[in-house]
């Protein structure tokens, strides 16, 4: 064979190779592109955002539908939640957790405010580290918190001195109890309540005793209240679990012709209103709380400032209201 021949045949024998190589080689160039392109992709996403939410009592129903709502809304976002708060209310075991959150430096943090300027110091303190604060349920108007989601109080207040006197009969002496001498929202709703009271013929508020968030705090200071003023008409209560302890105080006290209103929808609540040994309940919505507090913090961090105060309106459960609340 001439050497031209030769030539020919190892040009294409190196031909045959190569196309053989590329198509050996091809699907590992391809992972290696990928992982590439992957990799660029993970150091050019940021990392989740976490922020922690501080309830005011654990296990209390209104704090975890609020961390529902909160949990759902920060799925959607990429946002992780840490959600904390004390075994029973306690402002100085909630000071103490946002010094812990503070320490942690998560991205934002979720707090109910507490009457307190030392409270209010920790909250400054926070947002001049870089930390911003959204205060949900009763607000810290004193603070740098960034803004404020929950129910407007005062007016909920003044909506439930309207619901006292205008439902059937029953002017008289009205006994309220509040879940909280100390809480932002539970004096502003005591306010709201009072401004009514005070300039309607007939009736009149003869005491006011806290429950401390707590149904058998509620029942005690019922069955003590009734004791002491036989002839009061009405009992009001501005904290989830009060008109359930005041149902359960009247029975202690033997007392079945008091009109009682309620605030909030728990299942005891509303199982009163069923009954008829509720006449009615001023409701918060705390899955809107949650969701709507990281709704403004994710536009917080894209750079849009949120409103001061974000209200999120109530709504009035009686018998006529009931639906499908009414548990089996």
């Amino acid at each position: 064979m001439s050497n031209k021949k030769w030539t020919m045949a190892l040009v294409g024998i190196l031909l045959v190779f190569s196309y053989f190589l590329y198509k050996f080689m091809s699907p590992a160039m391809e992972i290696n592109h990928l992982v590439r392109d992957m990799n660029q992709s993970s150091t050019k996403s940021e990392p989740m955002k976490h922020v922690v939410l501080i309830a005011q009592e654990l296990d209390n129903p209104f704090w975890r539908t609020v961390e529902q709502g909160a949990r759902a809304s920060a799925a959607q976002r990429g946002i992780a939640i840490e959600y904390m708060g004390p075994n029973r209310i306690n402002p100085s075991e909630q000071k103490r957790l946002l010094e812990k959150a503070i320490a942690g430096k998560p991205d934002a943090i979720l707090l109910q405010g507490v009457k307190d300027p030392n409270y209010a110091r920790l909250i400054d303190q926070a947002v001049n580290q870089g930390i911003p604060v959204i205060t949900v349920d009763a607000d810290q108007p004193d603070s740098k918190r960034l803004a404020y989601v929950g129910t407007d109080n005062l007016e909920a207040g003044r909506r439930m001195g309207e619901l006292v006197v205008n439902h059937a009969d029953g002017k008289g002496k009205i006994g309220v109890i509040i879940g909280s001498e100390i809480a932002d929202n539970q004096q502003l709703r005591l306010e709201g309540f009072r401004s009514v009271i005070s300039r309607t013929q007939g009736y009149e508020i003869v005491a006011v005793r806290a429950s401390n968030i707590s149904r058998i705090q509620a029942a005690t200071q019922t069955e003590a209240l009734l004791n002491q003023h036989a002839d009061m008409k009405t009992m009001v209560g501005f904290s989830a679990l009060d008109a359930a302890g005041i149902v359960e105080g009247m029975r202690a006290a033997n007392r079945s012709d008091l009109r009682v209103f309620g605030f909030d929808d728990v299942e005891a609540t509303v199982q009163g209103i069923a009954n008829g040994v509720i006449a009615a309940s001023i409701v918060q919505h705390p899955r809107e709380i949650g969701a709507r507090s990281i709704e403004l913090l994710a536009a917080y961090f894209e750079g849009t400032a949120p409103p001061v105060q974000q209200f999120i309106a109530t709504s009035m459960l009686d018998r006529n209201h009931l639906g499908s609340k009414v548990s089996s």
